[in-house]
């Protein structure tokens, strides 16, 4: 292939036309060429007078030589994975979230046929539960945002951004695009899904996997694993199973499998994670501080990543930013307040929001229970509870007001947008000293970066407390844990952090489930 980069458009072009006109700007006879694609699309806002989209450009000549000046680019093919299965035992994979689809995926490409048991329902019903949580704060605990197809990607943005570097990345967006996610994903800087469309999607992996042998057990959650001498048998609440490979792609949420796991021998142990708040801004004024008011480009709503190291040693960083987003209530049992960001494909609310968190470190817990940092995500999700008056809403304050350590008692022009509902509160009184010391520290700073980010109306919504998971299941070189036969996966396992990197895991746990036999 050769590569063009670097490529200044200032105009609102569709991608055919961005092709025609790169090629002919760099002599390319049309004739020679036999594909051609756009394989980047970013927008280069740093100069407010001078904002323009930069693309680069990937086609297939004839005759390469004849364009000695132009980058060539070569591809390594992906392997071929030897298609055997020699046991009489289907593989096993606990949870329907990316981690476990894209290993089912990948396993049924391969001749298997694996079983995937998730403990919520379908996404159909279980876009109802979602609903009716936000409606009326009725949560179901077996099936929630955190619980049921999808994962918990699903009532999120759909972003498909990751900080990791992996081959497989590649293949998880064209899978994403297979299924009916829009083309552009495979080559905008910053992709994203939008829950809408993450609804449609979900199914047509599921008809995928069922045509070529794959079977779901649905609202079946696993209540004890044991391992025999050469079995494993998986029990769950409707039914049991044996195997001999069994995938643990259970989510971060997955708090009772991780005390079970534990009380079963399975080697865990504390991580790194983050807890903090939710803010919400206006759009529009985000779009004006990122790409200024003399553009006439028709861009998309603007989005943020900022991070500030405190003079405490920690770091305040932004997470899952949903540009035209809403806050969600995101708990996964009754007596919790857990938030996170979500958005549709057009991103056209009125609020953008994203979660402003600060790192949590394992020393931090006294003792040596691996599960510590569980504990301490409870703790604070109850404490919200509690402040937002104990019946499912969310605690909610000014950014003024939380600076100034003070009980908000109005709201300004920016209306909080979590459901079922909200209360007016003091978020410092639940938050341990040092994430409300950075948090400050933090938003103050990133309001010298983007304009406005420390506006007195701005709204910070309580807690969230599920960007990662608190622990890690031990894997080796295999990816297998320290019971022969099991293979943490993904987010849940520590693996990941976000659709595409939990992907790319459940990904590379199915080759080596492959590649053992």
């Amino acid at each position: 292939m050769l590569r063009l980069e670097n490529v200044k458009v200032y105009k609102d072009l569709d991608e055919q036309e961005v092709i025609r006109r790169t090629l002919i700007k760099n002599w390319v006879d049309e004739d020679d060429v036999i594909t051609a694609n756009v394989v980047k699309k970013s927008i280069d806002a740093r100069d407010k007078k001078n904002v323009h989209y930069t693309y680069a450009i990937e086609f297939d000549v004839k005759d390469e030589s004849k364009y000695p000046k132009i980058k060539h680019i070569e591809y390594e093919t992906e392997p071929l994975i030897n298609k055997r299965r020699n046991s009489n035992y289907k593989p096993i994979i606990i949870g329907a979230g990316p981690a476990g689809l894209f290993c089912a995926l990948t396993l049924v490409e391969n001749g298997y046929e694996p079983v995937i048991i998730e403990q919520g329902a379908k996404v159909d019903e279980r876009i109802k539960y979602v609903s009716e949580y936000r409606e009326t704060g009725k949560l179901n605990e077996m099936c929630n945002v955190q619980f049921g197809e999808g994962g918990a990607g699903t009532f999120s943005d759909g972003k498909l951004t990751t900080g990791i570097n992996s081959p497989y990345i590649k293949k998880v967006l064209h899978y994403f695009h297979e299924f009916g996610a829009p083309k552009e994903i495979l080559y905008l800087n910053k992709p994203h899904i939008g829950t809408d469309n993450l609804v449609e999607i979900l199914k047509n992996i599921r008809s995928y996997i069922e045509s070529k042998g794959g079977k779901y057990y649905f609202n079946n959650k696993v209540v004890d694993i044991q391992k025999g001498e050469k079995l494993i048998k998986v029990s769950c609440s409707k039914n049991d199973f044996f195997t001999d490979t069994l995938v643990l792609a259970i989510g971060h949420s997955a708090r009772d499998t991780y005390k079970m796991l534990l009380d079963n021998g399975m080697d865990i142990v504390r991580k790194n994670f983050s807890v903090g708040l939710r803010i919400e801004h206006k759009q529009e004024m985000i779009n004006e501080t990122q790409y200024g008011n003399i553009t006439e480009l028709n861009l998309p709503p603007a989005e943020y990543k900022l991070v500030h190291h405190a003079e405490n040693g920690r770091s305040c960083y932004t997470f899952c930013m949903c540009p035209g987003g809403e806050v969600i209530a995101s708990a996964s049992n009754d007596g919790e307040i857990v938030t996170n960001g979500m958005s549709t494909f057009k991103r056209d609310k009125e609020n953008a929001n994203g979660a402003l968190l600060v790192n949590v470190l394992t020393t931090d817990f006294k003792g040596d229970d691996p599960l510590a940092g569980m504990y301490f995500q409870e703790d604070l999700e109850h404490k919200a509870y509690e402040l937002g008056g104990s019946n499912g809403f969310a605690p909610v304050q000014r950014v003024e007001d939380f600076l100034n350590n003070k009980v908000s008692t109005k709201i300004g022009d920016i209306i909080p947008s979590y459901k079922p509902g909200y209360k007016l509160s003091n978020l410092n009184d639940i938050l341990p000293k040092f994430v409300s010391e950075t948090l400050k520290e933090g938003i103050l700073a990133f309001d010298k970066k983007l304009n406005g980010f420390a506006s007195p109306d701005a709204i910070l919504t309580g807690v969230e407390t599920r960007s990662s998971s608190p622990v890690t299941i031990v894997r080796n070189e295999e990816l297998m844990s320290n019971l022969e036969g099991i293979y943490p996966c993904g987010e849940g396992a520590g693996y990941a952090g976000g659709i595409t990197s939990a992907a790319v895991d459940g990904i590379k746990v199915a080759i080596k489930i492959i590649e053992k036999e």
